[in-house]
């Protein structure tokens, strides 16, 4: 196989485009594209997953760690572990100051 090959450029939309003959074809249906001077390389993409990507990082420092943001907050209340307990209501003597006690006569 020779590692050169004369090829036509051509217009698809406004993009300028090249046919990549079979012998050159790379793997998969992404690439990455660079200009240096006046060549473009191109370089396949390797879709990674994402454990690939994370055990790549490096771990925080120390210095760097997250602050405790939840040392001031109230605990939440949980029903699981305690239940709310049953509103108990005692009926209030009827005043006839307050118009929403009075019966259904208006008395």
């Amino acid at each position: 196989m020779d590692n050169v090959r004369q090829v036509r450029l051509f217009r698809n939309g406004r993009n300028q485009a090249v046919r990549i003959p079979k012998e050159f074809e790379m793997p998969g249906n992404e690439a990455t594209i660079r200009k240096v001077g006046d060549q473009l390389i191109l370089v396949p993409s390797r879709r990674r997953s994402l454990l690939a990507i994370l055990a790549t990082l490096s771990p925080l420092a120390p210095e760097h760690s997250f602050p405790d943001v939840d040392h001031e907050l109230q605990p939440l209340d949980d029903p699981f572990i305690d239940p709310p307990q049953p509103l108990r209501l005692t009926p209030a003597a009827p005043s006839a100051a307050h118009p929403s006690v009075l019966n259904r006569t208006g008395c």
